[in-house]
C-alpha cells in the first residue's frame, strides 16, 4: 500500500497523464504516461510549493531521467528530508 506522500504524487501525476485507464503506481514507467518536458515542470512546480521544497533546474534536467513514479516519490522524500 503507498503512503501518504506517494499517494499525493500520483495524484499531481494523473492530472497531466495522458488518459490511458491504467492503475498508476509506484512502478509505473514514466515513459508510458505521455508526459512531456512541460507538463513535468508544472508538476515540479507544484510539488515545490505543496512541500515546500526547492528544486534546482539542475535537478530538473536529473529528473527527466527517473525511470517510474517511485523513483520521483524518493526524488521529492529526499528534499522534504534535507529541508527538515
Amino acid at each position: 500500500m503507498a503512503d501518504q506522500l506517494t499517494t499525493e504524487i500520483i495524484e499531481k501525476i494523473k492530472a497531466h497523464a495522458e488518459p490511458g485507464g491504467e492503475e498508476i503506481t509506484a512502478s509505473t514507467d514514466l515513459n508510458t504516461l505521455g508526459i512531456h518536458s512541460l507538463e513535468l515542470t508544472e508538476i515540479i512546480f507544484d510539488l515545490e510549493e505543496k512541500y515546500g521544497i526547492e528544486i534546482e533546474m539542475n535537478t530538473v534536467d536529473a529528473w527527466s531521467n527517473l525511470k517510474n513514479v517511485g523513483d520521483m516519490v524518493e526524488a521529492v522524500r529526499e528534499l522534504i528530508a534535507k529541508k527538515a
